[in-house]
């Protein structure tokens, strides 16, 4: 029998005994099941958002309240309130199959791996350039597997030639969940839960409206316009969940619909407009400007990222994902919670790397989430600082280079500890200006510490002219920390709210 998605056992989970079972979506809320367990971690976050899908389809809450009231894990009513939905999660089979194209594909069957965000494509393959981006890893895939490939493909897909849509949230998007409770990892259940929006369970007889496979494809051929999300907040938050831009047919092994062999595409699947998916941030390039979905970044996934992303901006230009706005509006101030910040880092169509991590999410009110902006602003400053006086040490070209980079990246690293110090502090209603000197203070030894033991040694048998230099560089940097540099030093006291020293006069200029 073909895999359906609702009925049958194929999540593979970890539970809280560390041992391995696999599941049917329902089986979330029963005791002791931990988390996915994929061999892959995009799969495993992809994994996450299926399940808070499928919840927001079957029995989301009605409000804030209703959602404090169902915290609690009921499996026999999830098992009751999914079972309506198996109709639309065939894998296989005659009729409509999940995110699949409505109708057969007339093409050549491709390798499964393409259903891999990091495998090769073919051009790559045809130039003999997949050197990390591998082609032709697997001959076949398993049923589950194959699935939940399919999800994480269509829900982040990247560019892919001519026709080939990327996701509506575009080519490797940025996912934050929030996970409730305290150090410990979150029960499997509580963390599907504290992501699911508010809404109404689907009708079964509106699964053809609400899901893009139970209907003829939406095709987007060149001058078809984009396609925007309905009036229904129900049916624009199912699509949200579970788009389907690529155009996909699964080829299953002969006699056997538990394995998949290839994949059949197709291009000009649906192109999908001004859309907003509840587990991502948004940012606009002006006020008045069109929301766009927020990417990650290549490296680690430290603070300097968090404006916009656990933190609201004041100007309004950056929005923090519809599910961690919730989640502050569901919970009382101070009730604790992690936020996971993962997704691929793209250069177009390659992908890059891929980044998940868990960092604590403060409950602030608007004056603490707007110092807490102000303090990464001032990070981000000096940090400018620091890889300016390290361009000069390397010679290197940019500050973007390699021999820059890390140190910039270490430079957060080193003091993400006292980021979260400060934000433990704003919680108890401490002012900015209470602790902006702390926070100059703090970052300018971390700066000294990373640029002093690269620069110092040696320094002696450099040439004259290099040298003077890297001293130079050395008090430039040391200038910043004092409040000089219009996009270093001033803008980092300027966020601080902190006086900026008063400017020389000429003479004193002349001679310093």
């Amino acid at each position: 029998m073909p895999l359906n998605l609702i009925t049958d056992a194929w999540i593979p989970v970890r539970t809280t005994d560390d041992e391995r079972r696999v599941i049917r979506p329902d089986q979330i809320a029963e005791p002791g099941v931990a988390r996915p367990d994929w061999p892959r971690a995009d799969f495993n976050l992809a994994c996450y958002e299926l399940l808070i899908g499928l919840v927001f389809l079957a029995d989301p809450p009605k409000h804030a309240g209703d959602w404090s009231s169902r915290r609690t894990p009921d499996p026999k009513r999830l098992r009751t309130r999914l079972a309506p939905l198996a109709p639309a999660f065939e894998l296989g089979g005659d009729g409509p199959r999940f995110l699949q194209d409505f109708d057969e594909l007339e093409a050549d069957a491709s390798p499964v791996d393409m259903l891999f965000i990091d495998s090769s494509g073919g051009n790559t393959a045809r130039n003999n350039a997949d050197l990390m981006v591998k082609r032709d890893r697997y001959a076949g895939l398993p049923a589950p597997l194959a699935a939940m490939a399919l999800f994480t493909l269509q829900a982040q897909a990247p560019s892919g030639g001519a026709g080939n849509r990327t996701s509506m949230r575009g080519g490797g998007p940025l996912v934050t969940l929030v996970e409730p409770a305290g150090e410990a990892p979150a029960p499997l259940w509580e963390m599907v839960w504290a992501n699911v929006p508010d809404g109404r369970a689907l009708p079964p007889d509106r699964l053809g409206e609400a899901l893009p496979w139970m209907r003829p494809t939406e095709t987007s051929e060149k001058g078809t316009a984009p396609k925007q999300p309905p009036d229904d907040d129900g049916l624009a938050l199912a699509e949200a969940f579970f788009g389907m831009p690529r155009r996909l047919r699964l080829d299953f092994a002969e006699g056997d619909p538990r394995v998949v062999t290839g994949v059949r595409q197709r291009p000009y699947g649906t192109n999908y407009g001004l859309w907003r998916h509840p587990l991502s941030p948004y940012y606009q390039q002006k006020a008045g400007a069109e929301l766009l979905p927020m990417h990650p970044r290549t490296g680690i996934a430290s603070y300097r990222n968090w404006a916009g992303i656990a933190f609201q901006r004041p100007d309004g230009l950056r929005h923090v994902a519809s599910t961690v706005a919730a989640w502050h509006g569901r919970n009382p101030q101070g009730a604790k919670a992690s936020l996971h910040i993962g997704g691929w880092a793209m250069d177009n169509m390659k992908p890059r790397d891929f980044i998940w991590s868990r960092q604590p999410l403060f409950a602030l009110d608007g004056d603490g989430e707007g110092a807490a902006i102000a303090l990464i602003e001032a990070a981000n400053a000096f940090s400018l600082a620091l890889a300016g006086a390290m361009q000069t040490l390397t010679g290197a070209a940019s500050m973007d280079a390699s021999a820059v980079e890390p140190v910039r990246e270490a430079f957060y690293t080193d003091t993400q500890a006292d980021f979260e110090r400060m934000l433990g502090r704003l919680t108890r209603q401490e002012s900015l200006a209470a602790m902006a000197a702390d926070w100059v203070s703090t970052l300018r030894k971390a700066a000294l510490g990373l640029f002093d033991p690269r620069a110092v040694p040696g320094l002696a048998d450099r040439r004259i002219e290099d040298a003077q230099a890297i001293v130079n560089a050395r008090g430039q940097l040391l200038s910043a920390f004092a409040g000089w540099g219009p996009k270093t030093g001033q803008a980092a006291y300027t966020a601080l709210g902190l006086d900026l020293p008063k400017k020389r006069r000429k003479k004193e200029e002349e001679t310093a």
